[in-house]
């Protein structure tokens, strides 16, 4: 899209409404999808704001539980200072599938062929008066 689309369209990244407003702002870091982090001024209350720029479509399911956690002011430095390293048993963080082929689709869901298990015979319907 370029130039054009960065001017009028905010669905697929920053504008260059935003990118001018960051400058003068700190650059505190970038996670693994790309996605940068700044903070720089405060709001009303005194709280140091805090902003994400997405590699690629805006989507808050991109941001990493640890980042997220930045952004909310749960921790106050970036993560790679305040948290400790991943353990060797979590998976790395996933965008939201809603949508897309690689969705959540149980047994019996129409895009999986619209079939579902026979009922097991344990099912009794209730009888109104009985």
């Amino acid at each position: 899209m370029g130039l054009l689309g960065s001017i009028f369209t905010w669905w697929t990244g920053a504008t260059i409404g935003t990118r001018r407003q960051l400058r003068g702002k700190t650059r505190a870091g970038e996670d693994a999808a790309g996605n940068l982090y700044f903070e720089g001024g405060r709001d009303p209350n005194g709280i140091t704001r805090r902003w994400v720029i997405y590699n690629g479509e805006n989507d808050a399911s991109r941001i990493p539980p640890d980042w997220f956690s930045w952004l909310t002011h749960q921790v106050d430095a970036a993560p790679a200072q305040a948290l400790p390293a991943p353990r060797p048993w979590q998976k790395p963080p996933v965008p939201n599938l809603t949508g897309t082929d690689r969705a959540y689709r149980p047994a019996g869901a129409l895009e999986k062929g619209g079939r579902r298990a026979a009922a097991t015979g344990d099912y009794e319907a209730w009888v109104p008066g009985e």
